[in-house]
């Protein structure tokens, strides 16, 4: 299996970039409670990372579950939740086989996200829900400069689709590792092309959002 861009900055995310940047500051973990909400059975994160969602996914009664394909991020969170190293456009999972999935930020980091999503949808029992937290699409990506606390200027490049390493900092991911861009358009219709009902939008951050976060439930 390939070696994941993480591997080369897993201890650097872990135990530098989580510290600076909680992320709470962003209302990622109060997105992620809403929206998924008190259940039971398995919780997939595609995408887990260092596992720092697993706790949240629990206090909701549910059993995190995590895959994502970057060993060195796997080193860090396997003490927090069960994993598996494998590629989220394949997911070694069987068809209907989980009540829920979440995604929570890590969408920018999969180019073939909706594949992701029709995995999503294989993989999702009926009425099974999806909860997908991401950065959003209209002020976060190479076009966007946030270097100012009150204001966000947005230049040319929001509607260009396709992997970038231009950010506004070097002191993010994004000229680290890379991002995937989806204009809101094409990340909503990926869904809805996948066969996923959406029922609820969020979003967080201020004053202007970083965080765009959404429900869906598979149809049955």
């Amino acid at each position: 299996m390939a070696r994941a861009a993480y591997d080369e900055i897993a201890d650097w995310y872990e135990e530098r970039f989580l510290v600076e940047q909680p992320p709470d500051n962003l209302g990622i973990g109060r997105a992620l409670r809403d929206l998924l909400g008190v259940g039971e059975g398995s919780c997939l994160e595609l995408g887990c990372g260092t596992g720092i969602h697993a706790d949240t996914v629990r206090d909701l009664g549910r059993t995190p579950l995590g895959v994502d394909l970057s060993a060195g991020m796997l080193r860090h969170a396997r003490g927090r939740l069960p994993t598996v190293r494998a590629d989220v456009a394949r997911l070694p999972v069987g068809k209907a086989a989980v009540p829920a999935v979440v995604a929570v930020m890590a969408h920018t980091d999969m180019p073939e996200y909706p594949a992701v999503l029709r995995e999503v949808a294989r993989v999702l029992r009926p009425g099974g829900v999806f909860v997908h937290v991401g950065v959003h699409p209209c002020f976060c990506g190479g076009f966007a400069d946030r270097g100012r606390a009150d204001a966000v200027v947005i230049r040319p490049g929001y509607l260009d689709r396709g992997w970038t390493t231009e950010s506004w900092t070097d002191r993010g991911l994004r000229d680290k590792v890379g991002a995937s861009h989806w204009p809101l358009p094409d990340l909503l219709h990926a869904v809805l092309d996948a066969g996923l009902v959406l029922e609820r939008l969020a979003e967080g951050g201020a004053p202007t959002p970083v965080v765009l976060a959404l429900r869906a439930r598979a149809p049955g």
